[in-house]
């Protein structure tokens, strides 16, 4: 959980750990398919080619979108798209190639997706060369003006591999394959992924907690993070207070892991899970005030998820009058700072901050 792109989180030793994470070994079939754009465009509107609600937004600039239809319209290579084939329901889920997918389907459309305000603002072709026969140009004028473009461009392939797991009996490859071919440009951090390859009732609830205002207090920043960590705190919390048990290095996978198997929460989960996140952020605010967690240059992970264990593992019981002081005096614990400072993700580090912070938090001064 590197910080070197996001000051609001703390660079801390060990957090990011595992790097590119290490996958088992996976039976896979792999296949090219042709698409005509107009074909993709109809699979996209039928939701048989599904681009994950969770996923990164439209991040294309206009120009950039004009000269993607431009490529298209002038025949020029564009490169292929990567869909996973969903073991349930046979879908094909976006793996790689978003934003060429978005970007083709709002042409097509005439307007891009909603800003801001709620509006979709016309895609007319921008940012060309001003001799460019194409400049200005939307998706009807092309109908209307140049026939045979507006064919050329409905006719035109985009090559998609598609991409199917065969052993072992789950879907755990996507995240890998996602992984990987999300190394050029903005790296993809893990919750990106994650919300990208596990949608369901699970991922939902993580984002409406994201927006609790306690939380938001507690995380130190009203807008939610670009690239998702607040939610992987959120998913973290969740995964230790439920799990820890059967927690193995690296904490990555361990995510993963616990992601995968809550998908479809049932209601009954969903209100317990809400309740405890909810109770637990609002103890905190009330006891130890906004940005508790910001030690040194950020949000330290490793505290935060030890204190919310403490308040959590502790629920039900008179929060101490003298909680903020106990706090104070655990922050400056050498065995304490020890273990949020340097191999914060190893088992036993994690057991030692956690008992820790429990004990010195709420066990008796006596």
């Amino acid at each position: 959980m590197s910080g070197k792109k996001n000051p609001i989180i703390e660079d801390v030793e060990d957090e990011d750990d595992g790097g590119d994470s290490s996958p088992v070994s996976y039976n896979i079939l792999t296949y090219p398919a042709d698409f005509t754009l107009e074909v993709v465009v109809n699979k996209i509107r039928k939701k048989e080619i599904i681009i994950p609600k969770f996923q990164r937004g439209y991040v294309w600039k206009s120009s950039q979108s004009s000269k993607l239809i431009e490529s298209f319209l002038l025949g020029l290579p564009v490169p292929p798209v990567f869909l996973y084939t969903g073991r349930k329901d046979g879908k094909l889920l976006v793996v790689d190639g978003q934003q060429r997918l978005k970007t083709t389907r709002y042409f097509f459309d005439g307007k891009y997706g909603k800003d801001q305000f709620g509006n979709r603002p016309t895609f007319a072709l921008t940012g060309l060369n001003k001799n460019s026969p194409f400049l200005g140009k939307t998706f009807a004028d092309l109908s209307s003006t140049a026939p045979s473009d507006f064919e050329k461009l409905k006719n035109t392939v985009l090559r998609a591999f598609i991409v199917k797991q065969l052993d072992p009996g789950d879907d755990t490859s996507i995240y890998h394959i996602f992984e990987r071919l999300n190394t050029g440009g903005t790296l993809l951090q893990g919750q990106e992924i994650r919300n990208c390859i596990f949608p369901g009732k699970f991922n939902s609830m993580l984002h409406d907690l994201n927006k609790l205002p306690s939380w938001r207090d507690i995380f130190g920043k009203a807008q939610r993070d670009k690239r998702q960590r607040d939610i992987e705190l959120i998913l973290r919390f969740f995964a230790l207070h439920y799990n820890f048990k059967k927690y193995a290095k690296p904490m990555k996978l361990f995510l993963n892991s616990f992601m995968s198997s809550k998908k479809d929460i049932n209601a009954g989960s969903e209100k317990e899970y809400r309740q405890i996140f909810t109770s637990v952020s609002d103890a905190i605010l009330s006891s130890l005030g906004e940005r508790p967690f910001h030690i040194r240059s950020g949000l330290n992970a490793a505290v935060c998820d030890s204190v919310f264990l403490a308040f959590s593992g502790n629920a039900g019981k008179q929060i101490p009058n003298n909680i903020k002081k106990r706090y104070e005096n655990l922050l400056e614990d050498a065995e304490y700072k020890k273990s949020i400072s340097s191999g914060t993700t190893d088992t036993e580090v994690i057991r030692t901050r956690l008992k820790l912070a429990s004990g010195k938090m709420f066990g008796s001064t006596k």
